[in-house]
């Protein structure tokens, strides 16, 4: 969850890594840190707070180092502060580091190192493995000091590490949270992820968990932590600077509910063939016939990817005939799922490299399912370890609160329920319409977008409200939930999503003139019975706000405030209804002053369990 940046070159290392820790700020901003090693002596500086208070507390110093790592932290253990801020460093101040992730034995190796002699600083797990590797490099070099710390502590890691005594090198290590090493002319960067890359150079080299590297000027070596030599192949990013930069729009999430049409667009361009009725997914091409004999699907995903799924269970039950479940990437592990080799587990990860999805994605694959990715980032974990899968190529998504990758993640999920129908009893016409009508998705996002006035309006008029109902049903139920989480991650009020008739089954007893509610009330299958729903808030003198189908003017003498989205094919509904849910997040969130970008407590990759 934190961000990790290093630089080794022929350039100054300070400004590499500051430019690199802004870009990583989303995974976290309670402190950051930055350590350069010029030979001599270990310079080292931190701050409280977000990366440009470390900055201004860097100042106009002269820092000529070329060898240095950096930090920016979203605490685990030990609340923010100097002392818990990294990189750590050992008694000596030889050896600094930075890590990401959570040492699950650091309490029992504190002790055996007090015992000893060490002393520590800080009230962090991290820096256990300074002194862990200032013990081991006592009796042996810094490289073999380094991989039996690793093999002594157990739980996840992405490890950055400097030694003043060995300036000319940078030791990363990854078990469970990710590095990426960007290969440069004479230069490396390495980084939690490929945003803090781009700007340098588009080849990098993915670690695996298990694996080392020692890094030089002028090369690099893998290995595992038993010192067995890796090759590892340099990929090329598909990602470019300017699709991560800000554009002129004074948020990234800003920037990022307005990528969606072209987002979209980017998710379907090439996988559509309207003549067959079919969609063309490469990426499961090799598992096509397994896909042919699978039984039952289990989706797995946390947060706003769980919310895709959710819509996708609809989708595949209701077009492909295929019994569906979704659960909760983090829950998955703990109970006793029923799986054998005719069920599919689908992971959703925008990062590639959420913790308990990929838990849950190797548990599928011990217990013999067919394990499939939708997923963002080329070259990810879960990427690279599902037995096939979907690239969104949505881009960066840098904001915290996710926006276009949910949108680009719903448009894979038909495009999969097309190529799941078709193997079975979708018919040809059937599947051509979805196609003609998926395609027009772009355009009827961007003309939503474009009555972003009227939305700012209803959001300035309820920005004060504390409590929030969102309510759908059927395919909109999820995209209540969504809209809910939306307004909780960025404004930080009460909010809650519920099934439109679960709301008189308990909900309704919150129903006030100060609790608004905030209804899915497109003219679908259950226009009907939502209706009726909105009538009971009504009764009970609760304001609404109503999502619903252009053309509908008997809704607005029910309803305070009523956005309107254009008609699509139901099951096509949630990429067009979510759209005013964002926006309406995003301007209450700005009303009431806040840092929408970067939302107290959380972090964009949820890499620790």
């Amino acid at each position: 969850m934190c961000g990790i940046v290093g630089y080794i070159g022929k350039q100054k290392a300070s400004p590499i890594l500051l430019e690199g820790l802004k870009r990583l700020e989303y995974r976290g901003y309670d402190s950051a840190g930055m350590a350069i090693a010029d030979g001599e002596n270990n310079f080292l500086v931190k701050a409280v707070g977000r990366v440009a208070n470390l900055e201004n507390k860097i100042g106009e110093k002269k820092i000529l180092g070329t060898v240095g790592i950096a930090h920016t932290r979203w605490a685990t253990h030990g609340k923010p502060s100097d002392q818990n801020s990294h990189p750590h460093q050992d008694c000596t101040g030889k050896i600094s580091l930075v890590h990401n992730g959570i040492i699950e034995n650091y309490r029992e190796l504190k002790k055996e190192l007090q015992a000893k002699g060490h002393k520590f600083k800080s009230e962090t797990d991290s820096e256990v493995a300074a002194h862990l590797i200032e013990e081991f490099n006592k009796k042996m070099n810094f490289e073999t000091a380094v991989l039996e710390t690793l093999k002594k502590i157990k739980g996840t890691y992405g490890l950055a590490i400097i030694n003043r005594e060995e300036p000319d090198k940078i030791i990363v290590a990854r078990n469970g949270s990710p590095l990426v090493i960007g290969v440069g002319a004479g230069e490396y960067v390495i980084a939690s992820d490929v945003s803090a890359i781009i700007r340098h150079t588009p080849q990098v080299i993915y670690l695996d968990d298990g694996e080392v590297a020692v890094i030089k000027k002028d090369g690099h070596q893998i290995k595992t932590i038993n010192n067995e030599a890796k090759n590892k192949k340099i990929t090329k990013l598909d990602w470019d600077l300017e699709r991560a930069e800000k554009q002129g729009y004074p948020h990234f999430m800003l920037k990022e509910i307005f990528d969606q049409p072209a987002s979209v667009e980017d998710a379907i361009r090439g996988r559509m063939l309207l003549a067959e009725g079919l969609a063309k997914l490469g990426g499961l091409q090799t598992v096509s016939e397994k896909l042919r004999k699978i039984e039952k699907i289990i989706i797995v995903s946390c947060g706003t990817s769980y919310h895709a799924g959710l819509v996708g269970e609809y989708m595949i039950e209701e077009y492909a005939g295929i019994p569906v479940e979704v659960e909760y990437a983090s829950e998955f592990r703990y109970r006793k799922p029923i799986i054998n080799s005719r069920t599919a587990v689908i992971a959703i990860s925008q990062s590639g490299e959420t913790a308990d999805t990929l838990a849950a994605i190797r548990e599928a694959k011990e217990k013999g399912a067919l394990t499939l990715g939708i997923v963002n980032v080329v070259g990810s974990t879960i990427a690279r370890e599902t037995d096939a899968g979907v690239y969104n190529h949505a881009g960066p998504e840098i904001g915290v609160a996710s926006t276009k990758a949910f949108t680009s993640q719903l448009s894979i999920l038909v495009l999969l329920t097309l190529t799941l129908g078709r193997q079975r009893d979708m018919s040809l016409v059937t599947g051509q319409r979805i196609i003609k009508e998926l395609r027009r998705i772009p355009k009827l996002i961007q003309s939503i977008l474009d009555e972003k006035d009227q939305i700012k309006k209803i959001a300035k008029k309820y920005h004060g409200y504390e409590d929030f109902l969102y309510l759908g049903r059927k395919y909109n139920f999820p995209i209540a939930f969504e809209g809910a989480l939306k307004i909780k991650e960025i404004s930080y009020v009460h909010a809650e999503g519920y099934a439109t008739g679960e709301m008189k089954h308990g909900p309704i007893a919150l129903i006030d003139k100060n609790f608004p509610s905030v209804f899915l009330a497109p003219k679908d299958s259950v226009y009907e019975k939502t209706i009726s729903g909105m009538q009971e808030i009504k009764a009970r003198g609760g304001k609404i706000i109503a999502i619903a189908t252009k053309g509908d003017k008997e809704i607005a003498k029910i309803a305070d405030d009523v956005i309107y989205i254009p008609k699509t094919l139901e099951m096509l509904t949630p990429l067009l209804a979510v759209v005013p849910l964002q926006l309406l997040a995003y301007y209450v969130g700005t009303a009431k002053g806040f840092d929408v970008d970067k939302p107290r407590n959380l972090a964009k990759s949820v890499t620790v369990e």
